[in-house]
């Protein structure tokens, strides 16, 4: 039998996290590769009560079939809170609850995008977020980052040239894989490019509440008086992954198509995880829960950076440090005469795995000599282990 396969996939590579997975499941291999929150910052307690309580009083609304916008009261409850804290909703603007921030990936390129239009992105972007535009057949337009977001130059030269933009994706939040976070003047340029070449800005914000230093920056989406921005945000990241919630807020007629493409795809999102994330929200005291996170990640992301000023930078290797979220972007010197998957493979080797930063370029063959640590996943033991393993890998093959 010849499996015929759609010419959209065809061309679709497994995710190189995905796959560094399979190694990581050796209980000898220190894990730096996965970007998942750490085991400690789920409220498991809370979630376990929340739970009862609904299956107790009102287990047909948690079971039955919802409608595809989301359950209202939580589609509420997101909207006066991203309204109020961060100034992020209009009159024109409407909210519905994904199956993830992944979803709104999906499906606002299933919205908008014919085949061959153009995305750009920033260089490096999220892997997830590049294989959905890829999986539409676009073309992606990979811009690149600089300490403080993408360099305008070439974003305007990418919007003058490219043919059939249809919107710029942009994580402005301690941006994976880089950790740069997007400064407010870039924000602002970047907004009005968008306006004056008439395309959409996707403005992608799962970190954003895990500041650990460093003021606030105003989401694009709160200047957003034109209608161009549509912003996705996540529970994954403050709550739980495993819960697959997501939302998006965009306005009304986006928002009206994005409904009719995932009543083709799910139906709805899940709603006992819509009513547990309802009752945290707005019975329980979540401010103080997203306080416990940051403290989490501060302690272990200051840590990380102490072992790699201590265990890599001695070998040349250097990094930009953040501000918040859950990466730091390593880079080999410019002398190094190893590759980066080499180095990586070589990693693995030596029974620590980290990312090869070509896996978040637009084109995977393009030549990178950076790599992606996640610090929030490993204990303080294997973070340290994972690290002192690849200064001794460094400094070995550098």
């Amino acid at each position: 039998m010849e499996y015929i396969v759609s010419d959209k996939v065809k061309t679709l590579k497994p995710s190189a996290i995905r796959e560094i997975f399979k190694y990581a499941a050796d209980p000898s291999v220190v894990s730096l590769s996965a970007g998942n929150p750490a085991p400690e910052a789920f409220p498991t307690k809370a979630i376990a009560e929340i739970s009862a309580k609904i299956l107790e009083e009102n287990p047909i609304a948690a079971l039955q079939y919802s409608v595809t916008e989301g359950y209202p009261p939580l589609r509420s409850a997101v909207w006066d809170y991203m309204k109020n804290k961060f100034g992020v909703g209009s009159e024109d603007d409407d909210i519905i609850i994904t199956s993830g921030a992944q979803q709104v990936m999906d499906l606002y390129t299933k919205t908008t995008c014919n085949e061959g239009d153009t995305v750009i992105c920033e260089a490096p972007s999220f892997i997830g977020s590049l294989n959905s535009f890829r999986s539409y057949n676009c073309r992606l337009c990979g811009i690149p980052l600089e300490h403080d977001g993408m360099n305008l130059e070439a974003l305007e030269k990418a919007l003058q040239t490219e043919k059939n933009v249809r919107f710029i994706y942009i994580i402005a939040n301690f941006q994976n894989p880089s950790g740069v976070t997007t400064s407010f003047e870039k924000r602002k340029a970047i907004y009005e490019l968008a306006k004056k070449y008439n395309v959409m800005i996707l403005e992608d914000n799962p970190y954003g509440e895990l500041r650990i230093s460093g003021e606030n920056v105003p989401c694009i989406k709160s200047i957003d008086t034109d209608g161009i921005v549509v912003y996705a945000g996540s529970f994954s990241k403050v709550l739980s992954p495993g819960m697959r919630l997501g939302y998006v807020i965009a306005p009304k007629p986006v928002i009206q198509k994005m409904v009719v493409c995932k009543q083709g795809e799910d139906v709805h999102t899940n709603s006992w995880a819509q009513m547990v994330a309802h009752k945290f929200m707005t019975e329980y005291d979540f401010e103080a829960h997203l306080a416990g996170l940051r403290d989490i990640y501060k302690k272990k992301a200051d840590f990380c950076m102490d072992l790699l000023d201590k265990y890599l930078v001695p070998t040349g290797i250097t990094y930009q440090r953040i501000e918040g979220g859950l990466f730091i972007w390593c880079k080999l010197p410019e002398n190094a005469k190893i590759s980066m998957p080499e180095f990586c493979k070589q990693a693995v080797l030596n029974k620590v795995c980290v990312v090869p930063g070509n896996a978040f370029l637009t084109d995977e063959a393009e030549q990178c000599s950076s790599f992606r640590i996640n610090f929030s996943t490993p204990t303080d033991e294997q973070l340290e282990k994972g690290i002192r393993l690849l200064g001794k890998l460094a400094a070995e093959v550098l």
